[in-house]
């Protein structure tokens, strides 16, 4: 993540930020727990992203035991109705997720700098932000469910499904935006560990209550789809306020007390930094997001089993792409905190050893799920189910553009770190648009349901080869990505958390 984004005081000067020279921090209360910008890059970015992986791993887990319940118990359709439901909630889920990453940006630069009030900020400006857009998005998805159901051209047969579940879904985003954010602030810190430990507490929770609330067990009622989003809703309430108490319990430093409960409403300089910044890295998973809402429109044209297929792949495609997205997130937090300790040689080798993981790791989940996917499709769908040689034969052709997609997310990471956000929205824009689905519109007639599935490795190819140019050509290390400068000011006074300059290499 990374271009040179300026703050100006009053009078024109340059905020200040922490000298590339201070001490690393100790292992005090409101320190990070792991410093990023010491040691071997190499094992150091392992070690922080295994945790990362872990969750994504657990939150995959999650939803596949869940669609194993929902097609066991309720059948092709049901699994459809969660497919086209999902697809619907990462858009919601876009709309604020920004913001939260922008933030983030913030922390790891702030940690990287030793300045902790700074972090203290934008954390809790990015909570008071995101939290507010939540529940005003959940109340507009509650309301209109039904119109962006319909939009989609979801199987009449599909739709009350879809609908009940998407609406209990909905009434979950706040406490789901609440335990994302926290992780994310969290391993902007450089703990990636205890945000693990609360993804595996609302997995247990919502993969257990599945089953509880769809067949009625235990005296609880029989609420059919519905009941899989209430277990959802309870694991994830538990499991958001249950890390926030944890927090403050082990005063870990993004931690808000007295006077700092302010930075819950940001100033309008801080607000102006993450919504310049947050815009666009949501408009790029809004850009996602429309896309695969668009593909699933052209999906569900080729009938109920199709779509359970397309449901079936998506699924297994979350696991594919979890070594990716963890090196990825640890690329960006290590990226960050070195590019605000000044660290810019670090950055590229931290970019290098990003880029090696990220293709050994998916490659090996390439090879794993290719090969054993019709015993892990069974999970999902009888033996006998006609969507089960529909979804191998799209494991098949799609699923190894996903080490190209891996590849690109590290260096989107690197660069987005130092405040580079609108060229990766562009590219992502060109490669999910022009080039995906135009393919997939423009050849649908010669190569049927095919089209769709060969768009995705011809996206992620544009996709990587802009990104590359950019990283080597473009100018986002000139790029700077700071605390507003009249806040940093006040902050130096800190004598326990001293200012100082950046100067970023060319």
């Amino acid at each position: 993540m990374a271009n040179v984004f300026r703050w100006k005081a009053i009078g024109g000067q340059v905020s200040e930020i922490a000298d590339r020279t201070s001490p690393p921090p100790t292992a005090s209360p409101g320190r990070p727990k792991r410093d990023l910008t010491t040691g071997p890059i190499a094992t150091t970015l392992l070690a922080f992203a295994l945790p990362t992986l872990g969750s994504n791993i657990l939150q995959s887990l999650n939803g596949s035991i869940n669609t194993i319940w929902v097609g066991r118990f309720l059948g092709e359709g049901a699994v459809a109705a969660t497919a086209n439901a999902n697809t619907i909630m990462f858009l919601m889920f876009a709309a604020v997720f920004g913001f939260g990453m922008a933030a983030t940006i913030l922390i790891g630069q702030s940690i990287g700098r030793r300045d902790v009030e700074a972090a203290r900020r934008a954390f809790g400006a990015s909570i008071g932000l995101v939290m507010g857009g939540a529940v005003v998005i959940a109340a507009l998805g509650w309301i209109f469910s039904p119109d962006i159901l319909t939009s989609l051209s979801t199987p009449p047969t599909v739709q009350p499904l879809a609908l009940a579940y998407l609406r209990v879904i909905f009434l979950g985003l706040p406490a789901t935006m609440l335990l994302v954010l926290l992780g994310m602030a969290l391993r902007g810190v450089g703990d990636s560990v205890t945000p693990l430990w609360f993804t595996a507490l609302s997995v247990l929770l919502d993969s257990g209550l599945n089953p509880v609330f769809i067949r009625g067990w235990f005296g609880m009622p029989e609420m059919g789809i519905a009941g899989s989003a209430v277990a959802t809703l309870i694991s994830v309430h538990v499991a958001s306020l249950g890390l926030l108490a944890y927090i403050y319990k082990r005063d870990l430093p993004i931690r808000l007390r007295g006077a700092e409960l302010g930075y819950l409403i940001p100033s309008a300089t801080l607000a102006r930094t993450i919504l310049l910044k947050g815009l666009p890295m949501g408009a790029q998973m809004l850009v996602v997001s429309v896309a695969a809402l668009t593909m699933t429109g052209l999906v569900n044209r080729y009938g109920v089993d199709t779509t359970a297929a397309y449901g079936i792949s998506m699924q297994l495609w979350g696991y594919i792409q979890m070594p990716a997205l963890a090196v990825g997130a640890a690329v960006s937090s290590m990226a960050a905190q070195n590019i605000g300790a000044g660290q810019w040689g670090r950055v590229d080798r931290i970019t290098v050893a990003g880029l090696v993981f990220s293709a050994v790791l998916t490659t090996t989940m390439v090879i794993a799920i290719i090969a054993f996917d019709r015993p892990v499709m069974l999970l999902f769908l009888g033996g006998e189910s006609a969507a089960l040689p529909i979804a191998r034969h799209i494991q098949v052709l799609a699923s190894w553009n996903f080490i190209i997609f891996g590849m690109t997310m590290v260096l989107f990471s690197t660069v987005r770190a130092n405040g580079a956000v609108w060229a990766p929205l562009t590219m992502l824009f060109i490669a999910m648009y022009p080039v995906r689905l135009g393919f997939a519109l423009a050849f649908q007639p010669a190569l049927g349901a095919d089209a769709l599935w060969w768009s995705f490795p011809l996206g992620s190819v544009a996709n990587f080869v802009m990104a590359a140019g950019y990283y080597r050509y473009g100018g986002w290390r000139r790029q700077r990505l700071a605390v507003p400068s009249g806040e940093a000011n006040e902050q130096s006074q800190n004598p326990a958390e001293p200012g100082g300059r950046l100067h970023p290499a060319g």
